[in-house]
């Protein structure tokens, strides 16, 4: 079962289970939001079209958190004229996982749990997630050969 849904004033193609990017939300991590902008639901092959959205579907969703995008570079230049600018930009998230797509009367039978990875450096650079760090086996230090070549000089008189 899967739903067509407009979020944020985007449309996402989403099921049970899946872990979405929208634009930032107004509401705490962890907490749980319902949408109601249902445009299209597929229920095993019966497909329900919005006029413009199904009367009484929504689809339930967590918020896991709120994040930053990858960097986006804008330069602006004009040859010959000695004009250059330079900006970026970084588009505010929101991670959501979707519950269920209710339809008409439903409820939610079952929750998903919400596994949120920690992670190391500064707020504003998630670059790290901490893994789960096991120790390798002591090696041995490598062998010393026993004869070494000697080499010997012939003395020019």
């Amino acid at each position: 079962m899967y739903a067509i849904v407009e979020i944020a004033g985007q449309q996402f193609k989403v099921e049970r289970g899946n872990k979405v990017y929208v634009h930032r939300l107004e509401a705490n991590e962890g907490s749980k939001v319902e949408f109601d902008k249902v445009l299209l639901v597929d229920n095993d092959g019966k497909i329900s079209v919005g006029n413009p959205t199904v009367d009484g579907a929504k689809v339930a969703a967590t918020v896991i958190e709120h994040l930053k995008g990858d960097k986006v570079i804008v330069f602006k230049k004009l040859r010959r004229k000695g004009y250059q600018k330079w900006n970026n930009h970084r588009q505010s998230f929101t991670q959501i996982l979707i519950q269920g797509v209710l339809g008409k009367g439903e409820t939610l039978k079952d929750e998903i749990k919400v596994e949120k990875k920690v992670r190391v450096g500064t707020p504003a650079k998630n670059t790290k997630e901490v893994a789960e760090v096991k120790e390798a086996p002591a090696k041995k230090a490598p062998a010393k050969k026993a004869a070494a070549k000697k080499v010997t000089k012939k003395k020019e008189d």
